[in-house]
């Protein structure tokens, strides 16, 4: 019988906790990520496919622990109290088994087991999240080496902040209704950390100085575009331990090459290198000609090849920190196993889209929803839109919605936040006269209205949410 293989279900990058009964939180580690097939023949796989059983021997412990299943988890090296990605860096490395085995007992690993993706030849991927949690636990016993990965449920906020405060990474958000789908970002796992990271490609490394004469100045990185064409991100000269600058330096040493993949900066003298070895890097900001801005060498990635460095982990991280940001209500509100509704990622148009809805929730209302940077800002209109001048009706501000929901029609199931009927009122496009923070208006060019309409924000209500909505004055001879 043909062993299946299965890829580990990844998780979207956000920088913001959040507390939701229908989450569960986990704590990030920094490790190597795996896969056992715990069968005939037992087998150790990490993300890109190679083979861990005879580099971590102390985890086939867990063949004596649980039969016939395939689980996912995180395998780590603990050093005072805290996971040491460089010493399980260190261990990674091919080395023979004798020496394997004195690693094994110098500086264990820990095998951290969070999912269970097949039981008795039986694949669990379709099941909720939380129900595979359930057979996890009766599946498997913990030993020495091999451990289950505890969670926390709702109080995402307060597990993220206690993580930070114990120098972790951050925590796993996962929903608990989540389906295991493999090699997908779905947005039903999130990474909540505290500092943006890139996997660059290490494409060359200026000439070293004073106590780095002996080894490098900084790191040339870079990604590939779509095309495959290397894209130039900017140096990294921080974050090395000696060990490291030796270790990667021995490694240059095998790959030096005279092909020059990017124009260098004016005034370095660089030396380029096979675009072999993936590093990731922490920073600050990214800049508006894509240069990664002080930026911070975190650890090599072994366990990524570089033809999967691409620019898309920036323009996503770009389009996160604008759009997944403002989308975060709306997500947290929503189970996307139950609702039709779109998770986001429509194709924009190059006019600004408006769209209403006549939405027969538990009371009867119409939803202005107007584009504006990559979202649907939105309004809930309990009276509906005023189709003449002098006419003022209440519109409630609530949470942005994605750019996709501009073509949505439906029905949200019962128990589902908003559930109830939604139909599309009117859609076109809009042209902007003004967007100040107290004061909107827009000319509307759709199906059904057409001119000038204007937000005006009453600054007595509860959190400024609520705001006027009537039809402006339209210039002479305007239809």
């Amino acid at each position: 019988m043909t062993r299946r293989i299965y890829k580990p279900m990844l998780a979207k990058a956000t920088s913001t906790a959040f507390t939701d009964k229908d989450w569960i939180f986990e704590i990030k580690w920094d490790g190597f990520r795996a896969i056992a097939y715990v069968e005939e023949p037992f087998s150790l796989k990490s993300r890109n496919g190679k083979e861990l059983k005879n580099i971590f021997p102390e985890l086939i412990e867990i063949n004596q622990l649980a039969h016939n299943i395939v689980v996912d988890g995180e395998i780590i090296v603990m050093q005072n109290g805290k996971p040491d990605f460089q010493t399980l860096l260190k261990r990674g490395q091919t080395a023979p088994t004798e020496q394997n085995q004195r690693s094994a007992k110098r500086a264990p690993a820990i095998y951290i087991i969070f999912d269970i993706l097949e039981k008795d030849g039986q694949a669990l991927t379709k099941l909720p999240l939380m129900e595979r949690k359930k057979i996890l636990t009766r599946s498997l016993k913990e030993g020495s080496n091999v451990i289950l990965s505890d969670f926390i449920e709702e109080k995402g906020e307060t597990y993220y902040q206690l993580s930070i405060a114990k120098g972790l990474e951050g925590v796993i958000a996962k929903r608990k209704s989540s389906l295991y789908e493999e090699n997908l970002h779905t947005g039903s796992w999130l990474k909540i950390k505290r500092l943006k990271t890139c996997d660059c490609i290490i494409f060359g490394y200026t000439q070293g100085s004073k106590s780095r004469e002996a080894t490098f100045g900084a790191l040339l990185l870079g990604v590939y575009d779509p095309e495959g064409k290397p894209i130039y991100l900017g140096k990294v000269g921080s974050g090395f331990s000696q060990q490291m600058l030796m270790l990667l330096s021995a490694k240059f040493e095998k790959i030096k090459t005279d092909f020059v993949p990017f124009e260098p900066e004016a005034g370095d003298i660089v030396v380029w290198l096979e675009p072999k070895i993936v590093c990731e890097v922490i920073y600050q900001v990214l800049t508006s000609d894509t240069k990664l801005r002080m930026a911070r060498f975190q650890r090599l990635r072994e366990d990524k090849f570089p033809a999967e460095c691409t620019i898309d982990q920036l323009t996503e991280e770009k389009t996160m920190s604008m759009q997944t940001e403002r989308l975060f209500e709306y997500a947290a509100k929503r189970n996307f196993e139950k609702t039709p509704e779109p998770k986001g990622g429509g194709k924009k148009s190059e006019a600004l889209l408006y769209v209403i809805h006549e939405h027969h929730a538990r009371r009867l209302h119409w939803d202005l929803r107007l584009e504006k940077d990559g979202v649907l800002k939105s309004w809930a209109v309990p009276k509906g839109i005023p189709e003449v001048p002098k006419i003022r009706h209440l519109a409630v501000e609530t949470e942005d919605h994605p750019y996709e929901y501009g073509r949505f029609e439906g029905i949200i199931p019962k128990g589902q936040y908003g559930a109830g009927i939604v139909k599309i009122w009117d859609k076109g496009h809009y042209i902007p006269k003004a967007w100040e923070q107290d004061k909107i208006e827009v000319k509307l060019d759709g199906d059904r209205l057409h001119g000038n309409y204007v937000l005006v924000r009453l600054k007595k209500s509860e959190e400024q949410k609520n705001w006027l909505l009537l039809k402006g004055k339209d210039p002479p001879g305007n239809s």
